[in-house]
């Protein structure tokens, strides 16, 4: 496990004072590993987690040859250009009893949808393309409607037995259910359930219930990062709002280290508040404190906070007394907890979680796709914007008329205007070099939906 310091040394042109926003996205990348663990878990219990095993297909679907149509089967040789077909019904095969028997040039099956392929037949014409002749069974194919192998599914067409239906790293949303149950797997191997524990810091908050006081403002991070967390299906574990007091944060930060694999605080990380986060931070583990090229939330700390233990090791003469030692121990089977520190801004903290922190604890978790979607919208209002850091503005994408996607601002972007958040479906990405943007401009969104 590579140290902060190890990790900035491999990123050329680091600057924790004036870091870029895919630098942000590299560095945890390397920062961040994903649990070991693993449980088997029954499929209604699997929704939202992340496979720790590839899938592979027992049987190929579909196991034979079938009908894509309910219609009539028949050998598609007999097809002639400009000409109809007039074939005789000799039988009806139907889905889940497999038709047994042969059938001649001249004649063909009545099929339902999903029925077996009949042996020697190849083609299924729609009964809305036929015409029938109740009195003698026969049926007759109008010119030119289908061509020889029209509306028959192959056997395994959607997966063949032995291959790889579902990769590890996968994160298994609904259809990935679906797609297991219709391979007879009744059970999947999944990384165990992520732990993140988060807590509010700061003494001008105020939990719910508190009575107001002037220059006190109530928690709202609490909930929201507890609504981000939840969405994502990690455990969540909440430790409240944490007062400004040295021996209060140190004992707050030593129980999410232990019982976590990720801590996220919000509030003190800022250059210069007057409160004692960043000291505990630095205290506790190795932990880098950036000022990001990026509007809202320029300040964040990363790192890793040590757990009881390895905080004792460390005071001891007999353990190495660099700050960083503990992330070395491999004896110990937690040695300790990936810090997020937060800004104290309500939308600089969904913004920071949303860039940066939920793709880390997606990759935590052990998914393999953990870079949020960036989707293309025409701007309805131009957006000032200076080159040199990366903006998302909160935005409503909506869909025009000719099916393309647009996007406007919800007006006021500052960093506590929470409510813009609210009516927003979207962030609205411009990034590190883009300059001002003009109505009709292309420009990258990042939408909400599943999300928050």
């Amino acid at each position: 496990m590579k140290t902060i310091a190890q990790i900035a040394a491999e990123l050329q042109g680091y600057d924790p004072q004036a870091l870029s926003a895919a630098d942000v996205n590299t560095f945890l990348e390397r920062l961040v590993e994903p649990v070991s663990a693993t449980e088997d878990l029954p499929l209604f219990s699997a929704l939202g987690r992340v496979l720790a095993q590839d899938v592979i297909s027992p049987i190929s679907v579909p196991p034979h040859d079938n009908s894509a149509m309910d219609g009539y089967a028949f050998a598609g040789d007999q097809l002639v250009a400009g000409q109809p077909l007039t074939l005789r019904v000799v039988g009806t095969a139907l889905a889940g009893k497999a038709w047994v028997g042969t059938v001649a040039a001249g004649e063909c099956v009545k099929i339902m949808t999903g029925a077996i392929m009949p042996t020697g037949l190849d083609t299924v014409v729609p009964q809305e393309f036929t015409t029938a002749a109740a009195a003698d069974g026969h049926i007759t194919i109008a010119a030119d409607v289908l061509k020889t192998g029209d509306n028959r599914r192959f056997k395994g067409e959607d997966l063949m037995e032995g291959s790889v239906a579902l990769a590890k790293g996968t994160l298994l949303a609904p259809a990935a259910l679906g797609l297991v149950a219709s391979l007879g797997l009744p059970t999947v191997t999944v990384y165990r359930r992520l732990r993140v524990a988060y807590f509010s810091t700061g003494d001008e908050i105020l939990s719910l219930g508190e009575p107001p006081r002037e220059g006190a403002v109530y928690d709202s991070n609490r909930y929201t990062v507890f609504g981000l967390l939840t969405r994502l299906g990690v455990e969540v574990i909440d430790l409240g709002v944490v007062r400004d007091e040295p021996e209060l944060l140190e004992a707050a930060f030593r129980n999410a280290a232990q019982r976590a694999d990720a801590i996220i605080t919000s509030g003190g990380v800022s250059v210069g508040e007057a409160d004692h986060t960043r000291t505990m931070m630095k205290k506790l583990g190795d932990v880098a404190f950036w000022r990001i090229a990026m509007r809202p939330g320029r300040p964040m700390a990363v790192g890793r906070i040590a757990t009881t233990e390895n905080q004792a090791k460390l005071a001891s003469s007999t353990y190495p007394s660099s700050a960083n030692s503990y992330q070395n121990d491999t004896n110990h089977p937690h040695s300790g907890a990936v810090l997020f520190g937060l800004p104290g801004n309500p939308v600089a903290v969904m913004v920071t979680f949303l860039a940066f922190v939920r793709p880390a604890l997606l990759r935590m978790m052990g998914s393999t796709h953990s870079a949020p979607p960036l989707l293309r919208a025409t701007s309805t209002e131009a957006m000032r914007k200076k080159p040199g850091r990366t903006e998302y503005q909160r935005g409503t994408i909506t869909t025009a008329a000719d099916g393309t996607l647009q996007v406007r601002t919800t007006g006021n972007q500052g960093s506590g205007v929470l409510s813009s958040m609210v009516q927003a479906n979207g962030l609205i990405v411009l990034h590190h070099g883009q300059g001002n943007v003009a109505v009709g401009d292309t420009v990258d969104v990042m939408v909400f939906d599943g999300v928050i």
